[in-house]
């Protein structure tokens, strides 16, 4: 019996969500260990949901040190066929100003060294990743953003490219006008592995990025400290916690979008060749695909 069908992972400044009625927590063991920590489980109107604080109570976990394999394994086993991720990001492009939201649609990968896949070991598998954030969920998010929303958001940007970095130190000017040559909109720290995890495990996935400052290449605007951040980010929670409710009861019934089959054609090893260990581990993601 599924446990819920929405996933809020909670990043810098959102550790809870208020309102949810019949909670309770559950601590879910994976084949990649504990998740970052329990999952609260709740009802918010008529839509059951789990919560995940990304960095622990007490943000205790730095972006590297992220379960993020087990933090997805354990959502797809309550039965959550959605995840919206909020974090915060800095501001690469002028028009995307701190207080913003932003809505992304694509994903540089700059990080280093995270496990991205559950794969591996004597199964292959290379999914599709043309549009790294689910269309479908992130339209949603956009349309609750920015035409219901009032005046609880200054401004929501539709699309924009994440250029995920390793961190934990912020950017250097370099980096920072490197990124800008790039095209890029925001830089932040954990959209990867947590999109290419969502995507291995068929869960639609978006994220709804807090602008908190303007990195360090704007020479108007001081460079980005971390008082700025928490200041800028408790402000902005709140509008995204506003939009998760309002999401929540908009989701669709039925899930058409490619997510919903991305190990379809993705499993690329000889099934009678991929050891019945992994068989039995990984169940949970390919099982029906063995069958």
């Amino acid at each position: 019996m599924p446990e819920a069908k929405l996933a809020v992972i909670g990043g810098s400044g959102l550790y809870e969500i208020e309102g949810l009625t019949d909670v309770r927590e559950v601590r879910v063991k994976t084949p990649f260990g504990d998740p970052s920590d329990a999952i609260v489980l709740g009802t918010l109107g008529k839509t059951r949901i789990a919560f995940l604080p990304r960095h622990g109570r007490g943000h205790r976990i730095l972006p590297s040190e992220l379960p993020a394999r087990a933090n997805i394994w354990a959502l797809k086993s309550l039965g959550v066929e959605w995840i919206i991720a909020v974090c915060a990001v800095g501001s690469l492009k002028e028009e995307i100003q701190p207080l913003d939201i932003v809505i992304p649609d694509q994903i540089i990968d700059r990080t280093k060294c995270r496990p991205s896949t559950f794969f591996g070991e004597g199964i292959v598998v290379h999914c599709t990743f043309a549009e790294p954030f689910c269309p479908v969920l992130s339209r949603l998010l956009y349309q609750a953003a920015y035409y219901e929303a009032g005046t609880s958001v200054p401004r929501v940007h539709p699309n924009g490219t994440y250029l995920a970095m390793e961190g934990p130190f912020f950017s250097t000017r370099a980096e920072s006008n490197l990124y800008r040559s790039w095209g890029a909109s925001i830089v932040g720290m954990t959209a990867v592995p947590e999109a290419k995890l969502a995507r291995e495990a068929e869960i639609c996935y978006a994220t709804i990025a807090c602008v908190t400052d303007y990195d360090c290449w704007h020479e108007v605007h001081e460079s980005v400290t971390i008082d700025m951040v928490i200041s800028n980010l408790r402000r902005s929670v709140e509008a995204a916690k506003d939009i998760i409710k309002r999401t929540s009861v908009r989701l669709p019934k039925r899930r058409q979008c490619g997510c919903v089959a991305a190990l379809k054609d993705a499993i690329i090893t000889s099934r009678e060749l991929i050891p019945p260990e992994k068989k039995e581990e990984l169940a949970l993601l390919i099982g029906k695909y063995l069958e």
